[in-house]
């Protein structure tokens, strides 16, 4: 992992190791000095406390992404970032952003200086399928996503979502995980062939702003070397941000074969869209 700021909180409950908590950023007119005095009553059922002046890089602590770990003085990993969210409570005027986190480690209430520590690469993936969604179909290909990502990446930090075939709510989910949650690889998985609920690649088309070939041909190249079928597939893959999108089939069997074609140049290609200088060839 890698530590590139420091943040201070202010722990307004004890939190448990396995618990869930909202880590509220100041906004930048003060009206969060509300939250600062303690309004940890007014949190959601199923969260344990409330984090205040919080801050990094900016005001609105744009510093954090998903799967950030803080570590405290003594070098302890205690909180693991989840997802940045908006917070709307009774005690601020104005909405805010603010953080969901995993408790890592039992803290007491009261001030807590931490170092952020992001791990060496960040992926998220979405299953696209009517009946996963519907509880009618269990989701095998998604996790298998997360598997190979592990193994090829030990220390990152992989999360799931699952969808309905719906190209909004995609567009939406691909937007925020790439520039709200600031993942540095999104996997998609179904919806890519030529059915009348297919619309994977239409919804990743809309929200890229560079098109990565090399991984579509990739992945073509892999399948056709299994099935004559594969010439169906319409994957696509992209760039939004900093953050690399790519369509997966909808089969195990297929991610696991697509998964092993673009692998080995994801962490490459990563950081050179976050502004890697070195020469290619080292």
């Amino acid at each position: 992992m890698v530590c590139t700021a420091d943040v201070d909180l202010e722990l307004k409950s004890p939190c448990r190791r396995g618990e869930m908590i909202l880590l509220a950023a100041p906004v930048a007119d003060r009206q969060s000095a509300a939250v600062e005095s303690g309004c940890a009553g007014d949190m959601p059922d199923g969260f344990s406390g409330m984090c205040a002046g919080f801050f990094t890089g900016g005001a609105d602590g744009t510093g954090l992404k998903a799967g950030a770990v803080l570590h405290d003085a003594s070098r302890r990993a205690v909180l693991r970032v989840t997802a940045r969210v908006p917070l709307v409570l009774p005690c601020m005027q104005h909405a805010a952003y603010g953080y969901t986190a995993t408790v890592l480690e039992d803290l007491p209430a009261g001030r807590l200086s931490a170092a952020v520590c992001s791990p060496q690469l960040t992926a998220a993936w979405v299953t696209l399928s009517d009946k996963g969604a519907a509880g009618l179909r269990t989701d095998s290909s998604g996790p298998a996503i997360g598997e190979m990502f592990r193994g090829e990446f030990a220390d990152s930090h992989v999360q799931g979502y699952l969808l309905p075939d719906e190209g909004a709510a995609l567009k939406a989910l691909l937007t925020d995980l790439a520039l709200t949650q600031r993942y540095d690889v999104v996997f998609t998985t179904g919806g890519t062939g030529l059915g009348p609920r297919d619309v994977t690649p239409e919804a990743t088309l809309a929200v890229i702003e560079k098109r990565l070939h090399g991984f579509e041909q990739a992945m073509m190249a892999a399948s056709l070397c299994k099935t004559p079928h594969a010439v169906i597939s319409r994957a696509v893959a992209g760039t939004l941000g900093t953050c690399i999108i790519i369509n997966m089939p909808g089969s195990r069997k297929a991610v696991l074969e697509n998964m092993q074609a673009v692998l080995p140049a994801l962490a490459h290609a990563s950081a050179k869209l976050r502004g890697d200088k070195a020469d290619c060839g080292t």
